[in-house]
Formats: structure tokens, sequence, C-alpha cells
């Protein structure tokens, strides 16, 4: 494995990893947030996606890890927004 893409996959992982554990942590500190065990693993759902759509080439510039990170990060905040309500 390429020492770039090792670290494409870590920082994919690493963004959606801490916006699972930050929905997890919100959702069990804050009395108004209240997210299910499923919902709260969505983000892990977009690093899934990544890894399952990297197989081949080439990429677009849109196809960056850096954008895969925000999403799970997105996907996150989405997961708490809709569990306040």
């Amino acid at each position: 494995m390429e020492i770039e893409r090792a670290r494409e996959d870590v920082l994919v992982a690493a963004g959606a990893g801490l916006s699972t554990v930050a929905v997890a942590v919100l959702s069990s500190l804050v009395s108004a947030v209240s997210v299910g065990t499923l919902p709260s693993l969505a983000p892990l759902s977009v690093y899934v996606a990544y890894l399952f759509t990297r197989k081949g080439g080439p990429y677009g510039s849109i196809d960056a890890a850096r954008n895969w990170a925000v999403l799970a990060v997105v996907v996150g905040i989405v997961v708490l927004a809709l569990g306040t309500f």
C-alpha cells in the first residue's frame, strides 16, 4: 500500500470515527439529544462507502479524501440535528 493512500484512509477513518464518538457522547450527555445506536453509527457508513468505492480509478477532483472526511462530519451533524426532534 502506498503511503499517500494510507494517509488518505487515515484521514477519512479519523473523520468518521471522531464523528461517531461525538454523536455517541453528545447523545448520552445532552438530555435534549436522543440518538439511537444505529443512527449514531451513520458516520461509519460514509467510511465504508469510501472503502468500497475506491477500488479503481481514475478519480475526479471531487472524489478526494478530504471531501469524504467532511461528508462523515456532516452526516454526524445531521444525525445530531435529527436527534433533537
